[in-house]
């Protein structure tokens, strides 16, 4: 866990802060934050009435966030974990930088495509099996026969189209199918 950005991003450091355990949490709040003893005894009473809400957690990863990264860079991380956790919407997708974008979906399977080839309109189901997002041209069909698939947070059909307005602001296109496999496209000049 790093303080430069540069090394953990605001979204790592607010996640690693968010997920720590009860017992680590409890700790903690009482090292890195500038919270009073009545403070910190509230939350731990809140968090001990409704412990699946994570209250301590929050209220250590907010404090320390901000007062590492600033509100900015925690609200961002906020908008961040709504997109992998909660009902983001495209609006909130767009709005994020390349770097935070990239940030949140490390680690996931990313594949690169011509703007050229984009803007032309790509064929969801031509540009998938093409760079190999799924294994043949029939598994991404049945997926979107299924509704299962989504482009930048909007579920698509059969007959998806990508085109230049698919486009984020980041550079990319973000392909999801059900609620956690994620596929991020690079759109090369």
């Amino acid at each position: 866990m790093w303080l430069d950005p540069e090394k953990t991003s605001p979204y790592k450091f607010y996640q690693f802060w968010l997920n720590c355990s009860d017992v680590d949490t409890a700790r903690y709040i009482r090292i890195f934050t500038l919270f009073s003893k009545e403070e910190i005894d509230a939350l731990e009473k809140q968090h001990a009435e409704a412990p699946e809400q994570r209250i301590l957690q929050k209220a250590l990863a907010k404090d320390i966030t901000i007062r590492v990264h600033g509100e900015e860079a925690y609200n961002t991380a906020i908008a961040a974990s709504e997109l992998l956790f909660g009902k983001a919407t495209t609006e909130q997708l767009n709005a994020l930088d390349r770097e935070t974008l990239m940030s949140v979906f490390d680690g996931v399977p990313q594949y690169s495509v011509s703007r050229s080839a984009i803007e032309a309109g790509a064929s969801l189901v031509d540009l998938a099996a093409e760079v190999g997002m799924f294994e043949s041209k029939g598994a991404i069909r049945r997926e979107l026969k299924q509704n299962s698939i989504s482009v930048n947070k909007q579920k698509v059909g059969e007959d998806c189209t990508l085109t230049a307005a698919d486009i984020l602001a980041s550079g990319c296109i973000l392909v999801q199918k059900g609620k956690k496999n994620y596929y991020l496209v690079n759109v090369t000049e």
